[in-house]
């Protein structure tokens, strides 16, 4: 079977939301264009990740440029997208790994999401070889998403990604593990229960 892959060069929206209550919450990648919407799970350290890495990567591009490059240092008022994800949520893989690069050329951010690989074999050794066998093969490959920001809408998304992940479970006072609305048994109390 061809590899699926969803390609947004100019998207109308690519942000990151979630799905359930805190604690609960399904994590999604979501690129919409053109009338067709494509959503991808992955996990909350995903996204904090690719935020981060996101907000660092258009860092040194405005760095290696002098400042020429078309990134702002923040992300733009106008662009902010506080609107929860369009429905229905369709999940079209959950994500495995990511990559982040900056298309030089034509001024924009790419992003990659490829769907989780899973793979039997006998040792590590030949694990790793078949699974980057498998993600290099651009025929036969898992599926993936790729998308293409402006700098403008890259550091959009990563502050709605950040705020999203933060929006979470409120931390324990004394620990910073997440409070569970039924309690948190916390370790700085050795093991008693506080109530939230």
């Amino acid at each position: 079977m061809p590899r699926q892959v969803f390609h947004y060069e100019h998207p109308d929206r690519f942000v990151a939301g979630t799905v359930g209550q805190p604690g609960q919450r399904t994590f999604f990648l979501q690129a919409t264009a053109g009338g067709r919407t494509t959503s991808v799970a992955l996990e909350k350290t995903q996204v904090a990740a690719l935020a981060e890495r996101i907000d660092e990567l258009l860092d040194e591009v405005v760095r290696r440029t002098g400042g020429n490059a078309p990134v702002p240092a923040v992300a733009p008022s106008e662009l902010s997208d506080t609107a929860p994800l369009d429905v229905p949520v369709e999940e079209e893989f959950r994500v495995g790994t990511m990559a982040l690069a900056w298309d030089g050329a034509h001024d924009r951010m790419v992003i990659e999401a490829q769907a989780l690989v899973e793979l039997a074999g006998e040792d590590e050794e030949d694990l790793e070889a078949a699974e980057e066998q498998l993600l290099q093969d651009d025929e036969n490959g898992p599926p993936l998403l790729r998308v293409m920001l402006t700098g403008a809408q890259a550091r959009s998304f990563a502050k709605r990604a950040l705020d999203v992940v933060s929006a979470g479970r409120p931390p324990c006072p004394l620990c910073s593990l997440p409070l569970d609305p039924e309690g948190h048994v916390c370790p700085r109390q050795n093991g008693y229960r506080r109530s939230a």
